[in-house]
């Protein structure tokens, strides 16, 4: 779920050391994933020789004693000193490393090579600048994303004086230096801010805002004395000038105090330049905007950068961020990649993993030998979370780099296990590359079919659970008194998957005090999850390569998780327990062993697929048995298993294929439930025998079985293949009411009671009841429930229940009727840890329902009311129907549809396809500003389980600011009133599915404010919506008994406004009444735990009853009308036509002159002129186009008989008439007309006293009519600063026909109060019109409050300013 993305969890404090801090946080990506189950390493793995599985426990134990560093991963260790301390924060001995390096130290990771598909890794994090045998640790780190990417593909050439005009409109100096052929400089810029985390964010804008208060606080202090200087100098203002100086005294220091309140720092830019050298792409960085003195951050001062992967060099931003970053440069040098990381989570992973601490090696990761990659999955612009693109662009690095091994601690819940695009990639660099992918299992338990996509779902991926020792306990997470045993972390995922697979493969230590990031301001920190488990074991068979690789051993994927899974010790007792933690807990010496056993006796590196279908039937095939619903479990079941050896593509067809033949004997754990064949000659070719499980004698609850197949010529082998069979067998409800009650449970931490109940058929929701009694200390539980429908992620609800005394809570959630129910209570692992006390736990659960005939109900626009048949059939149930609309989705059709193809350097498959993008762009209005959410029906919500590769969307405005951007989870986006591009990005090798996608429907959702928000009535008669009568509220249901009533469209004059045909207003419908207090006043659907969708199609707008009315005719005759018809269409012809090159200007003052010859008074025509002038983009004299504005002006004024407009309107006019009402409408548009004509005569008036000023040699270039006025300009200045009449004149003209205060006219007032230097004042209006302004922000308004600012002096305001510059009015839109 989309709610899921981050988890962040606090943690215990760590004691004082130099290493710890006191607020460590767990970062865990995008989806939860959480369990438990209380277990203990005391069951004996069937593989491993009882008398060896002595010894190994005799010399864990002997590891216990004071004279040794090791630590038993299974039993208590409570006696910590100072390096068993140390030892547990970076968990080793629990899977067997620490012994296995004692044993071969040089198999360390060494020759091993890892990808880290994560939120990126910082190079300079402790541990992770060399390996153990001082090779460089990171070899490349990459992007994947593209959220750091600036478009490089403007080029420049330097000036003269060494200079270029940086992307941000910066003048940068080129280090003469820098060798370029070509004198090609590739240049662009990014907002930093977009390169860093949230919370270094946070930081830097508190730090910066702390600095820009001191400043503003001088400038305020220095503005006060000014206005007190001003009063005591004049203790009597009566002067109206001497009271608008003291005005805009008082402006300007209420300006510096306002923008205190309204500072939001998007923070500086950065400007980036790139060249080829001749051998390879350079990039250097001006960074001065990041720094407080200015002699810092130059460009030319820069150490030019590469690739990272070419010269393994990085950069820090500056000392304030401490931010590391590295550069790789594509597509020759028009796409520079800033690589920064999105969280400290992969760094932590990669410390985990492989961080080599020669002066602390008890802190050393896992495989402190292996060297790393790392492929940024998380993508900066949606707080990490992973895309598409970044996950396939990491798979291309990955096989490109020629990894051993793919450590993702990332993943989400999928309705489709082992499926999807990226999954069928997985598979093929599997298969044809070997490589060796591990992943997180998920954080989403403790209960069943919990575990995430990829890593718990996908066959070719090893998931891996979260396991935690009394030692880990202890020192990581510093508990009281640790637990006795070693167990798997309460909140760890769950299999078995929807399609029977187990889901978790085996389990690893699943916390650690691994580096972070140095933005962090320390070095390590505490992080607890499957992510951490992942890179734990991930480390450990960093180790295994190492060793294959240094003796010769052929590495493959099938080998290494084969003899994985079959040397992990078992945790609990149960069979059942292999749900919660796989295989068990992974050691690395025996695993070890087993491969060097292996490869002596030449056993082939096989993946054996199972392939499952029901016979009789003809459903999906899966890869395990789940029987889960009540009926699978009364009746045995035969099912046809096909086994398919599957080598590697490379595999010898002659050597190995053809002479593969293995004879397997199959065991069944429990002959009484599952029946086997005893034997199975298996080929190359693969062979299918069937099975039966007979689950009707079993009792209630949940059972786990296996199928395995031994070879009978190496029975050391072990399984060769697993078939997993998992049944929940849930107890019926068959009391009335329906309830069940589950009494005196009994909780010690870490301990699961999991409870299966099926549903009754008519129940969709249940409220429940937990009692807490017989202990002391605050307890801590995870109350779970799970059901799984076909085809949907599993139905979910869990939450955290904490007593802190004995009492009883009551929750609700919904069910689906005739499903099995898992229930599950946990207490949390660590909750209660130090007592003696045993919680007793008491449970009712109470089942109610209203079966209605129709759940989603669509209102097709018309008046009809819709009828509702409700029933209850369990008990009865108080019927109290409520319904609301409180959304409205719009649909859009793309304007444009475009598909390209993308850069080979990082978009081109490992099988040699090319990506292609389709950018589908669409054009959203809002009337006023909103909420919105973008939806695709077709993408959303599914990012594993989908044969599409990626989507990314940017919603912006006309001036390229972006707004928002997002992905398969479209974030809700609050935009202010205005005209919007949504571009959307679709990427994929297949240009025929893309050429289907070209007409994409895109709906933009928005929420109804909330005196917008419609509430359905109910009716207890069809008539009831038109006559207003029979209103329906409740009644109480008896069972067997339906009662019906009407559900009536909403009235048309509650629509929202602007409402658009063919929209859909959507909201939500309950039936029944909670018997629970507390749930609202029953008002709002959506709290109700079983709400259904209601929608209502906008119908066609009301035909207005004046539209089609002849008008009264008119007097004029006909030729005069043809005549006005003729004219008017020339007119807007001349307004059609282009000016942007000297041949369109030429042709349009050609037809301007002719139609001013033929209509010389015609003021429309005249205002036509006008406008055509001042749109013109394409001019060679600014001066000349002044005056020719100013002359046109004139025309208009001229034309108008300003005597008789004046005294229309000096009358309040009521027009009584058609005629009169055109007469209004005539005058009106004369008024406006005449008020645009003097508001561009003032704006080429001021334009041409800038010029002047700037360079009065442009007077000379100017024609003899502008000479004169600017002469008489000179002549009738006046030496306190005021400008000339002709200016002024025109200024208070137009103030006779408008207020000049408005937007429209408002920038001439601002002129005015410049040109008087009365800054503060020309300050205060500018921005008022800013703030009144519904229309996207004008570039030119804020250039001019720039302007403003730097002339008065405020240098940390035109700092700010012009940060906000790039943010408003962006050059252009960033890449995907």
């Amino acid at each position: 779920m989309h709610n899921q993305h981050t988890l962040l969890l606090r943690l215990p404090t760590l004691p004082h050391h130099p290493f710890t801090t006191t607020n460590a946080k767990l970062y865990i990506k995008r989806r939860k994933h959480t369990g438990s189950r209380s277990s203990s390493i005391r069951r004996t793995n069937w593989i491993v020789p009882k008398k060896a599985l002595s010894m190994h426990f005799t010399s864990l134990s002997a590891a216990n004693d004071s004279s040794s560093n090791n630590n038993c991963p299974t039993s208590r260790n409570s006696n910590l000193n100072e390096s068993t301390f140390l030892a547990s924060l970076m968990p080793k001995s629990e899977i067997g490393a620490d012994r296995f390096l004692h044993s071969h130290p040089h198999y360390d990771g060494r020759d091993a090579l890892i990808a880290i598909f994560d939120s990126g890794v910082d190079p300079a994090a402790a541990g992770l600048q060399v390996t153990s045998d001082g090779k460089p640790k990171i070899l490349d780190i990459l992007d994947c994303t593209g959220s750091g990417d600036i478009d490089t593909s403007k080029v420049v050439k330097a000036d003269a004086d060494g200079c270029i005009l940086g992307a941000s409109g910066a003048s940068l100096v080129i280090n003469t230096s820098w060798k370029n052929p070509s004198s090609d400089w590739h240049v662009g810029y990014k907002l930093v801010y977009e390169l860093f985390t949230e919370n270094l964010t946070s930081r830097l804008k508190k730090e910066r805002k702390k600095k820009w208060d001191e400043k503003n606080q001088e400038r305020i202090a220095k503005a006060v004395k000014q206005l007190s200087d001003f009063d005591q100098e004049h203790i009597k203002v009566e002067d109206a000038k001497l009271k608008k100086v003291r005005e805009d005294l008082q402006n300007r220091l209420d300006l510096l105090r306002k923008q205190s309140e309204s500072y939001d720092d998007k923070g500086p830019a950065i400007d980036a330049v790139v060249w080829f050298d001749g051998e390879v792409w350079r990039v250097a960085l001006d960074t001065q905007s990041l720094e407080d003195d200015p002699d810092c951050g130059k460009l030319s001062d820069f150490v030019p950068l590469t690739n990272y992967r070419t010269e393994k060099k990085y950069g820090i931003f500056s000392k304030l961020d401490a931010c590391t970053y590295v550069v790789n440069v594509y597509n020759d040098g028009n796409v520079l990649s800033m690589v920064t990381d999105s969280s400290p989570h992969g760094t932590h992973v990669a410390g985990i993993a492989a961080a080599f601490h020669p002066e602390e090696p008890l802190l050393n990761g896992v495989a402190p030998g292996a060297q790393l990659i790392s492929c940024k999955i998380g993508d900066s612009r949606l707080g990490s979370m992973e895309t598409g693109t970044g996950l396939i662009r990491a798979l291309i690095a990955a096989v490109e780099h020629k990894c051993d091994l793919i450590n993702m601690s990332y993943g989400e819940p999928t309705s489709l296990p082992d499926y999807g695009r990226f999954v069928d990639l997985v598979n093929e660099a599997v298969n044809k590359h070997r490589l060796i992918f591990v992943s997180s299992a998920g954080n989403s338990g403790p209960a069943l079919s919990t575990v995430g996509a990829p890593g718990g779902t996908s066959s070719n991926i090893i998931g891996v659970g979260a396991y935690v020792s009394p030692t880990m306990a202890a020192g990581a997470h510093c508990v009281v008194e640790p637990p006795f045993e070693g167990l798997e972390y309460t909140w760890s995922s769950r299999g078995p998957t929807a399609d029977g697979d187990l889901g978790v493969s085996v389990s690893a230590p699943g916390c650690a005090v691994a580096p972070v990031p140095t933005w962090t301001l320390q070095r390590r920190m505490l992080m607890n999850g499957t992510s951490m488990a992942s890179p734990s074991a991930c480390g450990g068979i960093a180790l295994l390569i190492s060793a294959m690789k240094a003796e010769g051993i052929p590495v493959s994927p099938y080998s290494v998780r084969k003899a994985l899974e079959n040397t992990s010790i078992p945790i609990g007792d149960s069979p059942e327990d292999k749900l919660s933690t796989g295989q068990g807990l992974m050691q690395v010496d025996k695993c070890y062993e087993y491969i060097q056993q292996s490869h002596s006796q030449n056993i082939p590196s096989v993946q054996y697929e199972i392939i499952i279908k029901q016979s009789g039937k003809t459903n999906p095939s899966s890869r395990g048995i789940y029987l889960r619903e009540a009926n699978a479990c009364r009746q045995p079941t035969e099912w046809m298993v096909q086994v398919d050896p599957k080598f590697h593509e490379d595999a010898n067809k002659l050597e190995e294929l053809a002479v593969f033949e293995e004879c397997i004997e199959l065991h069944s754990s429990d002959k009484k439930v599952v029946k086997a064949p005893e034997y199975l000659l298996l080929t190359h070719n693969g062979r299918t025998f069937n099975i039966v499980v007979d689950p009707t004698n079993l009792n209630d609850g949940l059972h786990y079985y296996e199928v395995y197949g031994i070879d009978c010529k190496a029975p050391w082998r072990g399984p060769l293949f697993r078939i997993p069979i998992t049944i929940t067998k849930p107890m019926a409800v068959t009391n009335r009411p329906p309830q069940v009650t589950f009494s005196r449970m009994l909780f010690q931490p870490g301990h699961v009671e999991r409870k299966y109940v099926e549903v009754p058929h008519a129940a969709s929701w249940v409220e429940a009841t937990m009692n807490a009694s017989s202990f002391d200390t605050a307890r801590r539980f995870f109350v779970h429930t799970v059901q799984i429908c076909p085809l949907q992620r599993p139905i979910a609800r869990r939450n955290v229940i904490t007593f802190s005394s004995p009492t009883a809570k009551s929750f609700t959630f919904r069910v689906v009727g005739g499903q099995t129910l898992e229930l599950v209570i946990a207490q949390f692992w660590s909750s209660g840890i130090g007592s003696q006390e045993i919680t007793s736990i008491d449970l009712e659960v109470v089942f109610h329902g209203i079966k209605v005939n129709q759940e989603e109900i669509v209102l097709d626009g018309s008046e009809a009311p819709i009828k509702i048949d409700a029933e209850a059939l369990l008990a009865s149930e108080k019927l109290a129907p409520v319904a609301i609309l409180n959304k409205i989705r719009v649909p859009y059709r793309p304007i444009d549809a475009k598909i390209s193809s993308l850069s080979s350097d990082r978009d081109k498959l490992p099988s040699g396809k090319q990506i292609l993008a389709l950018t589908l762009t669409y054009k959203i209005k809002l009337e006023d500003g909103a909420e919105i959410k973008p939806q695709i029906p077709f993408l959303n919500d599914r990012m594993y389980d989908t044969k599409f590769e990626s989507q990314f969307y940017i919603i912006s405005n006309s001036n390229k600011q972006v707004y928002s951007s997002g992905d398969v989870y479209p974030n809700s986006t609050k935009l202010p009133k205005g005209e919007y591009n949504l571009q959307l990005y679709l990427r994929h090798d297949n240009v025929q599915i893309l050429e289907k996608m070209k007409q994409l429907v895109l709906f933009i959702e928005r929420n109804l404010e909330e005196k917008e928000i419609i509430r359905l009535c109910f009716f207890s008669r069809p008539d009831g919506p038109l006559m207003e009568n029979g209103s329906f509220k409740s009644s109480t249901l008896v069972p067997g008994i339906k009662e019906g009533f009407y559900l009536g469209p909403p009235t048309k004059d509650k629509l929202p406004k602007n409402s658009v045909q063919g929209s859909v207003l959507g909201g939500s419908i309950s039936y029944g009444k909670l018997s629970f207090s507390g749930r609202g006043d029953g008002k709002d659907p959506e709290k109700h735990p079983v709400s259904h969708r209601v929608s209502y199609i906008i119908p066609p707008n009301q035909v207005d009853e004046d539209k089609g009315k002849k008008s009264s005719s008119s007097s004029k005759k006909i030729s005069e009308r043809l005549e006005q018809e003729v004219r008017d269409t020339k007119i807007k012809v001349l307004g059609g036509l282009k000016q942007e090159n000297d041949e369109e200007c030429l042709e349009w003052n050609e037809l301007s002159a002719s139609l001013r010859t033929e209509y010389p008074k015609h003021t429309p025509l005249l205002a036509k002129i006008l406008e055509g002038l001042v749109s013109r983009s394409y001019m060679k004299d600014k001066f000349h186009h002044a005056e020719e504005v100013i002359d046109a002006a004139n025309e208009v004024i001229d034309s108008i008989d300003k005597e008789e407009l004046a005294k229309y309107f000096a009358l309040k006019n009521y027009p009584e008439d058609e005629e009169e009402e055109k007469i209004k409408k005539k005058m009106e548009s004369t008024r406006d007309q005449l008020a645009e004509a003097l508001y561009q005569k003032g704006l080429a008036l001021a334009e041409i006293e800038s010029l002047k000023e700037v360079d009065k040699s442009l007077a000379s270039d100017a024609t003899e009519g502008a000479k004169q006025d600017l002469e008489k300009s000179d002549e009738q200045s006046k030496d306190d600063g005021v400008h000339p009449d002709l200016f002024l004149e025109n200024f208070n003209e137009l103030k006779k026909w408008v207020d000049v205060k408005c937007t429209k006219y408002g920038t001439l007032l601002v002129r005015n109060e410049r040109r008087n230097q009365r800054l503060g004042t020309a300050l205060k209006v500018l921005n008022d019109i800013i703030e009144d302004d519904k229309e996207p922000a004008k570039k030119k308004l804020y250039e001019l409050k720039l302007c403003l600012v730097e002339e008065i002096g405020w240098t940390h305001f035109s700092t700010y300013e012009r940060e906000w510059m790039l943010v408003r009015f962006p050059p252009s839109l960033p890449p995907f």
